[in-house]
């Protein structure tokens, strides 16, 4: 997360310029995890945000 937060993180995060933690989701088994992002990939912005803002209503930057 500080990598992300320095632009150092991902291209998409780089290019993007995000540095903002507002979601998360754990996983034990990394294809359960890759799983769930293809999955999230594939949804509407708006099913998203509803998504996030089920755990964090006022889309907060959470601590890492």
């Amino acid at each position: 997360m500080a990598e992300h937060a320095d632009g150092d993180g991902s291209k998409f995060t780089n290019k993007y310029n995000l540095t903002d933690l507002v979601y998360f989701e754990t996983f034990t088994d990394i294809n359960q995890a890759i799983a769930r992002e293809k999955q999230l990939k594939n949804w509407h912005h708006e099913w998203k945000i509803n998504l996030i803002k089920e755990q964090n209503p006022t889309l907060e930057t959470l601590d890492y």
